[in-house]
């Protein structure tokens, strides 16, 4: 673990190591979890960055290999072709990934168009392959007030949408500017033992899924051919 990896709010000693053979399918080989980290604010100080970077520290120290993606210089959906480098740097880290987690601010009662046009990017194929469905996901929301969920209840639909396996629990942060020292880093707190929770289900519950493809698996793309699922996803794509 590095300097930056440290956890200097967290108790570790009452941090509980995962066994991935408590949870993993007959078929997983034991590789680090592969978690894709997302986040929706530009700004300098951003809370939601700090609190993906928080939970990405945690999900480190579970054992996970951990990739953020910076969404500054990607352009609005549709405002270019998807050979645009961002563009192509996101739909790779999508397939690469087995989980994500976004964390996003409330901005006028929902989720920022930052965060949506990151996923809004990640179509539900490319080609023959879904990068999204079946992979797990946990949603966080930082509040510049009192606490709300409007930004994580809009994740759980986009998760839903995207075939995602969307975790029970969730994070959401109170008064976030609170919630973080002068080096970006979080505070101990009730807010912080819940992203904590957070991440620790959210590995258990990707090594459940990941080894285990009967679970997504589904009649209607059984019947389907992949050059069938081609054509009809670019026939739907020309016309949208």
């Amino acid at each position: 673990m590095t300097a930056t990896d440290t956890l200097p709010a967290v108790d570790e000693a009452q941090l509980k190591s995962i066994d991935w053979r408590d949870y993993a399918g007959a078929k997983d080989d034991g590789h680090a979890p592969r978690i894709l980290v997302l986040y929706g604010s530009l700004r300098g100080r951003s809370f939601s960055r700090l609190a993906a970077e928080e939970a990405a520290r945690l999900l480190r120290w579970y054992g996970c290999e951990v990739k953020i993606f910076d969404p500054r210089d990607l352009p609005l959906p549709d405002a270019c072709d998807p050979d645009h480098p961002k563009v192509v740097e996101l739909r790779e880290l999508a397939e690469w990934s087995e989980g994500m987690v976004w964390s996003s601010p409330e901005r006028h009662g929902a989720m920022t168009g930052i965060l949506k046009a990151q996923i809004d990017w990640i179509p539900l194929s490319m080609g023959a392959v879904r990068p999204t469905q079946g992979k797990t996901l946990a949603v966080m929301q930082v509040c510049g007030g009192s606490q709300s969920f409007n930004a994580v209840n809009q994740m759980r639909i986009l998760g839903r949408w995207m075939r995602m396996v969307t975790i029970p629990n969730q994070s959401s942060v109170a008064k976030a500017w609170n919630e973080f020292d002068e080096a970006g880093r979080m505070k101990p707190s009730p807010y912080l033992m819940r992203i904590t929770d957070v991440m620790e289900e959210l590995v258990k519950f990707t090594y459940m899924t990941r080894a285990r493809p009967a679970l997504t698996d589904r009649y209607s793309e059984r019947v389907e051919s992949a050059q069938a699922l081609i054509d009809r996803v670019n026939l739907k794509q020309a016309v949208s």
